[in-house]
């Protein structure tokens, strides 16, 4: 007991981890910050001690000399004071004052994917994305300096410190691209002003094995700032509604929100029906712009109706009654067991937080309408990533990824001390069935709907879809096009969503170029040859 009156921990922060790109390019590390403390036992003059504290940290002089002349083993006057100050006060030298360096989070690029890293809290502790996914990976171990004192609490001259030194946190490599997602932000951006949208979202990866290079929601926030929201409404607000913004400011729409995904859902009837042989390429169906089921009327986006159609031009033109008539001869039955071989009721385990998961129908409750409106992406809600992963094993060959940003942990000298696994699964569709999609949905860019997407060179498949959002009355849309390149061995797959557009909301008119503009830059960066 008497040798624990006599002696004073202090903690010492250890370095958190940073997180990088998969190329080595730092998106999260550290500044060195101070903690300045008081010690009340050992100040001598705390007028002085307060006068030189309130002017150097630009504090209230009265606050200040109040925590001076607390009685207690130690106040904390501020934290995260840069270096600078830090050292300008250690030079005045006035006893009892403790200087303590520590480490503040710092974001290189701001805005830079900050949901998908997301930022930590004032003890250093992961709050959202990566930084809390991946805690135990960044975090480290604090060390510890122990002083011995007298019994008035004064520092013995002559003992030695005790030190326990911090042991820093591990690097988190990523599969982001800092070039990919800056230039798939730029792109974003450009359309979300161009359009007044609500918001885009972006999605690029690897549908071979669920590497994610890009994940783009604009408008982004600032990492360094996170309190601070992203559009001018500081004022009137209170802190309730403050905390409310904030916290929808920090959610990542394409893994934390779900939204109906109209047509490019087609992908997934076509690849079902093809599966379970109950259409051909060359079925022949006819449209006279709507279908009526039971007491509905369901209209195609083509008022007078695209008259008789292939099954092959139905997808390029992307006509409901088509996808009416086979999902009809699918049945909702089957519908519902392809739904589940597909994944779509289950979470895609991404390694982000809060992922949310599919809104979907009870099989008993699905009649001939719920299966006609499910047929082309309506009545049911998924998350983006959900769409881009199920989507992926349509085209891939079959096989289910998992998609995630963390490859493998770092150590200080960036030797390889783990890498990470992720499942797949196989067979989702036959290998036949995906040869036919990519064949079907090159078609879609090349001669179809999705024309918009159409790039010198190179090979694209994708689908395009305009969606309405709930309640109906509201008129708001959701414009989509998601696409893959080379068509014939997709290396990329790529998702652009715009909410709420102003103007023009078709996504083949809007959405499509955006994917484009991108691949125009990416498909040469990434070495995709045009052929």
């Amino acid at each position: 007991m008497a040798e624990e009156l006599h002696e004073r921990e202090r903690e010492i922060k250890a370095a958190r981890g940073e997180i990088v790109d998969r190329n080595g390019v730092v998106l999260a590390t550290n500044r060195t910050v101070c903690t300045i403390s008081v010690i009340h036992s050992q100040i001598k003059d705390p007028q002085q001690t307060a006068d030189m504290l309130s002017k150097e940290l630009e504090l209230d002089r009265e606050d200040v000399l109040k925590k001076v002349e607390k009685v207690s083993s130690m106040e904390k006057i501020k934290t995260n004071v840069d270096k600078k100050t830090g050292d300008r006060i250690r030079e005045y030298n006035l006893p009892g004052v403790k200087v303590d360096e520590d480490f503040k989070r710092y974001y290189p690029y701001d805005r830079l994917a900050s949901r998908v890293l997301g930022f930590t809290g004032s003890d250093n502790q992961g709050i959202i994305g990566l930084e809390v996914k991946y805690e135990d990976v960044l975090k480290g171990t604090n060390g510890k300096i122990l002083t011995v004192t007298d019994a008035r609490g004064i520092e013995l001259e002559g003992v030695a410190e005790d030190r326990i030194e911090p042991v820093a946190g591990n690097t988190l490599k990523t599969s982001l691209d800092y070039n990919i997602q800056s230039y798939c932000e730029q792109a974003a951006e450009k359309v979300l002003e161009e359009k007044q949208a609500e918001g885009v979202s972006v999605l690029l990866m690897n549908p071979q094995n669920g590497e994610i290079y890009a994940m783009v929601n604009v408008p982004e926030f600032n990492l360094n700032e996170p309190y601070r929201l992203n559009d001018k409404t500081e004022d009137q607000m209170t802190d309730e509604e403050r905390q409310n913004r904030l916290n929808q400011m920090w959610r990542n729409r394409c893994i934390n929100d779900t939204y109906e995904p109209g047509s490019t859902f087609k992908i997934i009837t076509s690849a079902a029906c093809l599966e379970e042989g109950v259409v051909s390429l060359d079925d022949t169906f006819s449209c006279p712009g709507y279908r009526i089921v039971e007491d509905r009327k369901i209209r195609c986006h083509k008022v007078g109706g695209h008259g008789t159609e292939t099954f092959v031009q139905g997808i390029e033109n992307s006509c409901n009654p088509v996808f009416m008539d086979i999902g009809l001869r699918l049945g909702s039955e089957r519908f519902c067991d392809y739904f589940e071989q597909f994944g779509l009721m289950s979470l895609t385990n991404i390694d982000l937080p809060g992922e949310a998961g599919t809104i979907m129908h009870k099989r008993e409750d699905i009649k001939a309408v719920e299966l006609a409106t499910m047929t082309f992406g309506q009545s049911f809600q998924i998350t983006p990533i959900q769409m881009a992963v199920t989507v992926s094993s349509m085209v891939n060959g079959g096989r289910r990824v998992t998609p995630h940003l963390g490859v493998s942990v770092l150590d200080k000298k960036g030797k390889t001390v783990k890498t990470f696994k992720y499942g797949e699964k196989e067979g989702i569709v036959s290998e036949k069935t995906s040869e036919t999609m990519q064949e079907l949905l090159e078609k879609v860019v090349s001669e179809g709907s999705g024309k918009n997407a159409y790039l010198e060179g190179y090979s694209i498949g994708g689908k395009t879809a305009t969606s309405q959002t709930l309640p109906r009355s509201a008129g708001k849309y959701i414009s989509s096009f998601i696409g893959f390149a080379p068509a014939d061995d997709p290396q990329i797959l790529g998702m652009v969503i715009i909410h709420d557009p102003q103007g023009i909301y078709y996504g083949g008119t809007i959405a499509a170029p955006v994917l484009r503009d991108i691949y125009d830059n990416v498909l040469p960066y990434l070495g995709i040859e045009k052929k």
